[in-house]
């Protein structure tokens, strides 16, 4: 079976990877069960990646059914270390403009009906989320996104809401007032996950809408929310490609250190069927 090092979770419009070589579809079994999807493993741009699409096959799951945790320890348990989401998202700011695309810095987390952490049930562990992407994979993914022509603004803070209605405008409007640039429905709790599994993590979001705080401008739809994301698909594409011919298996970056002390649980009260269970995960801290 062929392994990765680096994993792309696709959003809204973004279901397959073009031009993948040695391609293997690999059904994979978890802990937490069936990821999104079987997923994808081959060669492109001269690095094996493994891609996932977030919402399934045909769009048929919604932000709160995504199965996050198996997704994550799925793609870990090929081999992944550093993970790229492409995400679809609202502009909530003027000069944010739809087509443009955001990599951000920072979250607010909004979501309510989502496990968001590999541990409890018998283990304790505090992950510091305090910068929740990668800085060196966010750059490299700025870098790509201006090599393929897209106009992209370094860092900013997204609103994670739960979905899967959009925002009434009294909730756009609070969103702005606290200085976010943009909101969507999907990077919670991935970025958490995968802070706790230790990879890179890091997204492309591409600016679909102005949201609905913009009273000059038309209601969120999932019409103009498709049909601009279709045209930043090319665009997508062609980043992802640029990306992956960089140095980007080069982790320059404390990632792959992340949990390290955040285990507080004496090793001795975690039980066998938990260790087990988080093997994948944390195994290097769990059966020292």
């Amino acid at each position: 079976m062929l392994a990765a090092q680096i994993g792309v979770i696709g959003g809204s419009g973004l279901y397959d990877l073009d031009g993948m070589e040695n391609v293997q579809e690999i059904e994979v079994d978890t802990p937490f069960g069936a990821p999104s999807a079987p997923l994808v493993i081959g060669e492109l741009s001269g690095n094996f990646v493994a891609f996932l699409p977030r919402h399934g096959r045909g769009h048929t799951l919604s932000p709160t059914e995504i199965p996050v945790k198996a997704n994550i320890h799925a793609l870990k348990s090929l081999g992944v270390t550093r993970v790229i989401s492409v995400s679809a998202m609202g502009s909530l700011r003027e000069q944010l403009v739809p087509l443009d695309y955001l990599v951000p810095d920072q979250l607010i987390d909004r979501t309510r009906l989502r496990e968001s952490t590999f541990f409890g049930d018998g283990i304790v562990a505090h992950a510091s989320i305090a910068d929740p992407f990668c800085a060196n994979l966010s750059e490299l993914a700025s870098d790509a996104l201006e090599l393929a022509g897209a106009r992209v603004t370094r860092g900013g803070t997204c609103v994670v809401m739960e979905g899967p209605a959009f925002s009434t405008r009294t909730e756009s409007d609070l969103y702005r007032s606290w200085g976010a640039s943009a909101i969507g429905m999907t990077a919670l709790p991935e970025a958490k996950l995968a802070r706790e599994a230790e990879l890179c993590y890091a997204t492309m979001a591409a600016m679909t809408d102005y949201d609905v705080w913009r009273q000059m401008g038309e209601d969120v739809s999932v019409e103009t929310v498709i049909a601009n994301l279709n045209k930043n698909v090319k665009t997508a594409r062609s980043a992802l490609k640029s990306l992956l011919a960089s140095d980007v298996s080069n982790r320059q970056c404390n990632c792959g250190d992340s949990m390290k002390g955040a285990i507080i649980t004496a090793p001795d009260a975690i039980p066998d069927r938990r260790k087990i269970e988080l093997n994948v995960i944390a195994g290097r801290y769990l059966n020292d």
